[in-house]
């Protein structure tokens, strides 16, 4: 059954955005995979963590995986708004954002923080700034709303291709911290980001440009 329950747009006006589900870029069908994916296309094989969840889409990146900051913060406050009507309990958000000011007076983070206060579990990924461009670990890449503390924050680390526990580590392309500006320890936990098998969507932008990752 289709557990998409709402779909909203905020990359176009509102007066344009269509209701009906889609996504141009595929990043996020691959996360609510990984949420809720019932494995239905894999026989049951690939399924995702809360496979009777519940999904509220609330869109922010364009075709090409870009937005603005103005629109998470515009599906934020709707979240909060409609928390009640909707039974919104958790915000997953994937994307994050340049830090240029503390956690305390960001926008975004604030926006955030609004979500928590009105009672909903706010998590969102690290980020994807554990390496320089020579590859080499560096620290205080921590993305918002990631950074602020009011936020459960989730980095990824790798089973290196084997079993045992004994290797595994922070995946080496994850954010950790101290986080820029307020030098706060992050992230505050990791689970599973490396070798993940989920969903894509086969008229996305990934799904074209990634043909040798795709499962059968």
């Amino acid at each position: 059954g289709q557990r998409v329950l709402l779909f909203r747009d905020f990359t176009v006006p509102a007066g344009q955005a269509s209701t009906t589900p889609h996504d141009g870029y595929g990043h996020g069908t691959h996360v609510a995979g990984i949420l809720g994916g019932n494995g239905f296309l894999s026989a049951g094989k690939r399924r995702g963590i809360a496979r009777k969840a519940n999904l509220i889409a609330l869109k922010v990146l364009d075709g090409d995986g870009f937005g603005y900051i103005s629109n998470v913060i515009d599906a934020f406050d709707y979240a909060v708004a409609n928390k009640s009507a909707l039974g919104i309990r958790v915000i997953n958000i994937s994307i994050g954002a340049g830090i240029y000011e503390s956690y305390e007076t960001d926008p975004l983070t604030q926006a955030a923080k609004r979500a928590v206060d009105a009672g909903i579990v706010v998590v969102a990924s690290a980020g994807n700034l554990g390496q320089n461009a020579s590859n080499q670990s560096q620290y205080g890449g921590i993305t918002a709303p990631a950074n602020a503390p009011w936020v459960l924050t989730v980095g990824a680390p790798s089973h290196h291709g084997t079993t045992a526990r004994s290797d595994d580590t922070v995946a080496a392309f994850s954010s950790r911290g101290r986080t820029w500006q307020d030098f706060a320890a992050k992230p505050d936990i990791v689970a599973p980001g490396v070798g993940i098998e989920s969903l894509t969507d086969p008229s996305s932008t990934l799904f074209a440009a990634l043909p040798n990752q795709l499962l059968d």
